[in-house]
């Protein structure tokens, strides 16, 4: 099971993270693993490539595990960008949950 976990704070996402795997189908045919890892870096490297901001990024060496962490002290316009990006990216795993529930979890923490 993968398990996605939104901090929010005001209203605002400050960080995820994702630990586990999806075991929907063994390694390099599992469309739930594939899928929420696409999502979820791609919207990493859109964070950093569109709004110039570099999170705090840690990884496991097999995969398993991402958590990204924003920054404070954004100006209003860059965070909002960032927000968007992030907002995207939980609407996109949601879809993903609703299709294989059996495979990954989301929860919003405070």
């Amino acid at each position: 099971m993968i398990n996605v976990y939104v901090e929010k704070s005001g209203g605002r996402i400050r960080s995820f993270s994702m630990d586990g795997h999806a075991d929907f189908a063994e390694k390099g045919q599992d469309i739930v693993c594939a899928g929420a890892s696409a999502v979820s870096f791609g919207s990493v490297n859109g964070i950093i490539s569109l709004t110039g901001v570099e999170p705090v990024i840690e990884q496991s060496a097999d995969g398993g595990y991402l958590r990204c962490v924003i920054p404070d002290g954004l100006s209003e316009e860059t965070d909002m960008k960032v927000q968007l990006l992030l907002s995207s990216m939980v609407i996109s795993l949601q879809t993903i949950e609703r299709d294989y529930r059996d495979f990954i979890k989301i929860t919003f923490k405070k």
